[in-house]
């Protein structure tokens, strides 16, 4: 199904495939196959079911799904898998705002809408970009792994900044955001690089956060405590500012 047009009148075909595993992460389940193949050939059972297990674990945890990505000029994406925990309004970190000398201007100093979406060890980890466009900035920063779900985890866990910028110089900033457990987050991506909407940018081990910061204007089409889902979920429409409420039930 990959690269296949569907369309809301049937046209395309889908089917349920079991999803691939990332090569990041077949290195780990191969290492843990190696592991629980020698317990098992030891005879050391109590030790070669835990990690035969672990192998299922690891594989599901780095599983890459195919993702079918609405196509629309003004349609922001989800980047993450998970649970939007907090919308709120705040200026895009320093490393957005500024003028890097790159010939790209930063996204200012405006407060904006933040969309965070929060990922337990049981969602998929890859993240896809939100719009279509150019990488302009790719910026890590070390830090502390606080819980993800806290608010101050945007400015002093470990994290890394994206910013993408459409052909017409609207710029939308992402931030992946280490938690708890997650201790590395790995790019896909490097500043000039262009990009889909809804193409994979990179992912974060073992749990951890994504905060989207939406352009001036624009305000999200999805509710506190909704799930996302990668590169599916519309987030928002580019100057739209709907009001949306919903019940939980």
């Amino acid at each position: 199904m990959s690269g296949e047009i569907l369309d809301n009148r049937g046209r395309g075909q889908a089917a349920w495939n079991w999803p691939s595993i990332h090569p990041e992460g077949r290195k780990f389940a191969l290492i843990a196959a190696a592991i629980s193949a020698f317990f098992a050939f030891m005879a050391w059972e109590t030790l070669a079911w835990p990690t035969a297990v672990l192998v299922l674990c690891i594989a599901a945890f780095f599983r890459d799904p195919q993702r079918v990505t609405p196509r629309g000029d003004n349609l922001v994406v989800a980047p993450a898998d998970g649970l939007i925990t907090l919308i709120t309004k705040t200026p895009p970190p320093r490393e957005l705002q500024i003028d890097d000398g790159s010939g790209s201007g930063g996204m200012g100093e405006e407060a904006v809408t933040r969309i965070s979406i929060f990922m337990s060890v049981f969602d998929v980890h890859i993240n896809r970009s939100p719009i279509g466009g150019t990488v302009r900035r790719v910026i890590y920063i070390p830090g502390k792994y606080l819980n993800a779900g806290l608010d101050k985890a945007s400015e002093e866990n470990e994290r890394q900044h994206i910013m993408v910028e459409r052909g017409d110089g609207l710029k939308i900033g992402f931030t992946q955001i280490a938690g708890l457990v997650a201790k590395r987050i790995v790019p896909f991506v490097k500043p000039g690089d262009m990009l889909a909407a809804g193409q994979r940018v990179g992912l974060i081990r073992f749990g951890s956060r994504v905060d989207v910061y939406l352009p001036a204007g624009t305000e999200p089409k999805v509710l506190l405590g909704q799930k996302t889902i990668a590169g599916e979920t519309v987030l928002a429409e580019i100057g739209q500012q709907p009001l949306i409420e919903g019940v939980s039930q």
